[in-house]
């Protein structure tokens, strides 16, 4: 990688922008990456529009504000492309990852005339699919892991396996959900 790897993620309170924001940190720093991970508060409240941020270098990181020209953009609720400038400078040679049930060719003319690279992953299907509940934190995580290339797959999955085994002890069920979402997700990201 070598070079600084920014991504901006936006959605909504309670969705878990955030918490996959700090997860992806948490696993990049596992794998010796230097990183960045946090949200930008303001008065959110569930429902909300947040916001949240991630740097990742192989060098140390010296820069310490919001992110304005992210590599990457993850939207985790498609609501937002129509109140949020989920887009605003977003580098054309970079991506944008939404979770929708849409086609690209549906979601592209919510845009703004970006001209870069679209994924689309319903986050919900796989969601309930795997956990039974809407949780897309965990699709959109493994999306953007895909598109970026931040990190290896595997190494990635197995990084995620070792953060829920630690968070969610006790519920074996909710790894092994996650687990399939997250293995799900980086399979039908497009």
């Amino acid at each position: 990688m070598g070079k600084l790897m920014e991504i901006r993620w936006h959605g909504r309170g309670g969705q878990g922008a955030k918490t996959a924001a700090l997860l992806l940190a948490d696993v990049a720093f596992g794998t010796g990456m230097y990183v960045q991970g946090f949200p930008e508060y303001g008065p959110e409240r569930m429902g909300a529009p947040i916001t949240a941020y991630n740097r990742i270098s192989e060098d140390p990181i010296r820069v310490h504000s919001n992110i304005y020209d992210p590599d990457f953009v993850v939207v985790v609720d498609e609501t937002l492309l129509d109140s949020v400038g989920v887009t605003k400078g977003l580098k054309e040679d970079g991506a944008i990852v939404i979770n929708t049930a849409k086609s690209k060719e549906e979601i592209i003319p919510k845009l703004n005339g970006y001209k870069g690279r679209v994924y689309t992953i319903d986050a919900r299907k796989i969601s309930m699919e795997t956990l039974g509940q809407y949780f897309p934190n965990s699709p959109m995580l493994a999306a953007i892991v895909k598109v970026s290339g931040v990190m290896d797959e595997e190494v990635f999955l197995d990084s995620m396996r070792k953060s829920y085994s630690h968070k969610f002890a006790s519920r074996p069920e909710v790894i092994e959900g996650n687990m399939k979402a997250l293995f799900l997700s980086l399979q039908e990201v497009n």
